[in-house]
């Protein structure tokens, strides 16, 4: 069973470390979500996707986890987080927590255990070869640094060391199958971390790399999807309310096989959704659709977003996402007014959409210093922006001891310049939020059709009874059709209108049209 409550979710991601700092230390921490839940509420977000909070050397900003179920103290105590699922729930905010199942830090006390020479029940938890001089071919390794006398696998980087959830196809001894003891206990270990944070209250994880944790898996990810199966048998059994979002971009796997409710559609150069919003890395110059005059084609996202579309409808939900911890900030390359075209987007599609912290203002991809392992994905972790007040109201403490950087010019967005504003980027991811919660035609799993798709915009279509055109054109375009006769324009962006069974589509405006 999919829980009822993503129907109508739209998730706010916050990066906690840069959020909001309560007590002067420079670093965002559980209490000051908590002092700006309101601000959630009232943006009109009803979930939220808190990125790791557990206990970390923070070598990976929190995703080389030390103890699972420990809250990190730099952001509070476990009883701080207990509060917050509480503050949350009290205003009909929906919490998910990050799970890291492929890997720990190599300060875990997992590992700890796993690297000494005498077995013991955590000896097979990492992957590990037989001897200190075999390596693991094809694969990431550490030899010579532990008691024991092996080569251990990385996930990633040096300090991440690979948990065993066994080979789908073995050619070493030291392989384990995938239903051998140790991975299953693996596995077992990550189901109880699970369920500690559901019976504390948690909704639910948004899960980190989810397709790779069983090595020589098949194309399809067959073993792995098998896991996670067992996991979602447990959710419906015991935590029917609870929901998973996966990190693997591959929604006939992570949905109909693994059995996710919900999977992220990554900005992967070769994807659908990268042409959207960062359609920039590849020669040609910027050729996103929601850049004005860029000659972007809406076409090449439906080719890639269609198919997955139609094979996982009623399965499951694809999340398209404004950004992340990870993707460099739309407004890198957007300008306020591509942003709400692309926001109006994002929350009239099917599907469970996200909002980055700061990306409905419009904060900025900064170039800053690297931090604690995030290289170029730092520039898109800066404090959040909140006033013109010290640090714009990130924290009381000096400007030296603030996490990361914030925008220096003088035009650094922020909510209060935004917050009363009606033209603003805030004031209008307000208002499609707030239309996305009154029309259930435009949630996630409501019908969903293409009416108009070509070269030139606009690109037309239709959800339920409304009818959504985009021009995202420094040109004015038009759409007739009989489907209009009747309606008015709802919600407009930049004065588009309904005349006579035609739509008036100004440069770069946004139209829903609907019956009276």
């Amino acid at each position: 069973m999919t829980p009822e409550w993503l129907i109508d979710a739209v998730f706010y991601e916050i990066y906690p470390q840069s959020f909001q700092d309560s007590n002067g230390d420079g670093i965002g921490d559980l209490q000051g979500i908590i002092d700006r839940l309101d601000y959630v509420r009232d943006l009109g977000c009803n979930a939220l996707w808190i990125n790791p909070c557990f206990d970390s050397p923070f070598r990976d900003a929190g995703y080389d986890v030390r103890d699972y179920k420990q809250v990190a103290p730099r952001y509070g105590t476990n009883r701080d987080l207990c509060r917050l699922f509480d503050e949350a729930h009290a205003r009909g905010i929906r919490v998910l927590l990050d799970l890291v199942p492929g890997h720990t830090s190599d300060e875990h006390p997992w590992f700890r255990e796993s690297a000494k020479q005498e077995e013991n029940e955590y000896s097979g938890r990492y992957i590990w070869t037989d001897h200190a001089f075999e390596g693991i071919e094809g694969r990431p390794y550490i030899s010579g640094m532990t008691e024991r006398a092996g080569a251990y696998m990385l996930n990633f980087f040096a300090s991440q060391p690979a948990l065993n959830y066994g080979w789908l196809h073995r050619n070493r001894p030291w392989m384990s199958a995938v239903d051998s003891p140790e991975a299953l206990a693996t596995r077992e270990a990550m189901k109880d971390v699970m369920r500690f944070w559901l019976d504390q209250g948690c909704d639910g994880f948004r899960v980190d790399m989810a397709d790779s944790l069983v090595k020589n898996d098949d194309e399809s990810k067959s073993a792995t999807s098998a896991i996670w199966r067992d996991v979602r048998r447990m959710l419906d059994e015991d935590y029917p309310e609870a929901a998973m979002v996966s990190e693997w971009s591959n929604p006939a796997s992570a949905i109909n096989q693994a059995g996710f409710h919900m999977d992220f559609y990554l900005d992967h150069h070769y994807n659908g959704y990268n042409t959207l919003l960062r359609d920039y890395e590849t020669e040609g110059g910027d050729h996103s659709y929601f850049r004005s005059g860029s000659g972007g084609d809406i076409r090449r996202f439906l080719q890639d977003y269609l198919p997955k579309y139609e094979q996982t409808k009623g399965n499951g939900y694809i999340s398209m996402f404004t950004c992340n911890h990870d993707t460099p900030r739309p407004a890198r390359t957007l300008s306020a007014d591509e942003l709400k075209l692309a926001y109006a987007f994002l929350m009239t599609m099917p599907g469970v959409p996200f909002v980055y912290y700061g990306d409905e203002i419009g904060m900025r991809y900064l170039k800053v210093r690297t931090k604690e392992g995030g290289y170029a994905r730092t520039g898109s972790r800066t404090p959040m922006q909140w006033d013109r007040s010290r640090n714009m109201g990130f924290s009381e403490g000096p400007k030296e001891r603030l996490y990361l950087p914030q925008d220096p010019a003088p035009d650094a967005p922020c909510v209060a310049d935004q917050a009363n504003d009606e033209n603003s980027l805030y004031s209008e991811v307000r208002r499609l939020i707030a239309l996305r919660h009154a029309h259930e035609v435009l949630q996630a799993d409501a019908d969903f059709e293409v009416l108009r798709a070509e070269a030139v915009p606009p690109f037309v279509y239709r959800r339920g009874d409304l009818i959504l055109a985009i021009n995202p054109s420094p040109e004015a375009a038009e759409w007739s059709s009989d489907l209009l006769e009747g309606r008015y324009v709802m919600h407009a962006i930049n004065g588009a209108v309904a005349i006579n069974g035609q739509l008036r589509l100004p440069p770069r405006s946004f139209a829903a049209a609907g019956y009276r």
